[in-house]
């Protein structure tokens, strides 16, 4: 499973790559923002612009997504085309992300302008990460039209479950990925019992029909979560630094650590040295 780094700070993302584990970006424009503003309100000069070149930079050779902010079909297509346009050519890593469905409301008669806009985009050869998929078959309508990924967000159905159902949680909880059971049922949403279990049942439509767009998990929430979806066989997933940080880590590991120390004699000390110096 690819792990994508869901950031718009630069020193994580460079830590990240630095780590040898980062095989993408994914971010949005208020984060980039918040990014830029630090930067600047500590007095470095910096843009919006030349920041966004750096990140495509360090991560040359991976995907990074960035994401248009208009609604309508004719809007995210133009500003889709001019972002790939201006950003694609730094490190030609630019993926476009794409709303599975942009409207406020439902049956506002926009509820395809995404899907339309996958489909222009797709036959322009820009790629597309698709975003805010909630469902199988949002997931498959973006295939259909040729995302080259789709973002299924996890980690926000497992919050939706608990809200729904007036569950108090903190963000970085666990959520079963068999599903929250109550005394009487099991709780979901229109069948999905877990955010796992809607990128499972995404996986295994497109292994049904041999569809080759990539599953991303987002929305990544703790590091059980992140074993889960590898157990399931997304493509990928998207994970933030802290969760990133968090992969490598357990306590008997460092405690393993400490008395590998302790047990070093010195005659195999000296041999290290000896080696060193050869």
């Amino acid at each position: 499973m690819k792990l994508f780094i869901d950031s718009a700070r630069l020193d994580e993302i460079e830590q990240s790559y630095a780590f040898g584990i980062a095989d993408g970006v994914t971010t949005n424009p208020s984060l980039l923002k918040k990014a830029v503003q630090k930067l600047q309100n500590e007095g470095k000069r910096i843009t919006l612009d030349s920041y966004l070149k750096k990140i495509l930079k360090t991560a040359k050779g991976t995907p990074v997504s960035l994401e248009v902010t208009e609604t309508s079909y004719e809007g995210m297509v133009r500003q889709a085309k001019q972002l790939y346009k201006m950003f694609n050519p730094v490190a030609q890593n630019v993926y476009i992300k794409i709303p599975v469905n942009p409207s406020f409301e439902k049956r506002d008669g926009n509820d395809f302008e995404g899907i339309r806009t996958i489909k222009e985009l797709s036959k322009a050869k820009i790629p597309v990460n698709c975003t805010l998929i909630f469902t199988p078959e949002q997931a498959l309508l973006a295939a259909k039209a040729g995302a080259a990924i789709v973002s299924p967000f996890a980690g926000r159905i497992d919050d939706y479950i608990r809200s729904q159902n007036e569950i108090i949680f903190d963000k970085d909880d666990y959520f079963p990925m068999e599903g929250w059971y109550t005394e009487h049922t099991i709780l979901d949403d229109n069948g999905i019992v877990s955010g796992i279990e809607l990128v499972e049942q995404i996986i295994q439509i497109y292994t049904n029909y041999d569809i080759k767009t990539e599953v991303l998990a987002a929305s990544m929430r703790n590091v059980r979560q992140v074993r889960e979806a590898a157990l399931i066989g997304a493509d990928i997933a998207t994970i933030p630094f802290g969760v990133i940080r968090e992969l490598a880590s357990h306590p008997k590991t460092r405690e393993g650590m400490k008395k590998f120390t302790n047990d070093i004699v010195p005659e195999y000390v000296a041999l290290m040295q000896q080696m060193k110096k050869a």
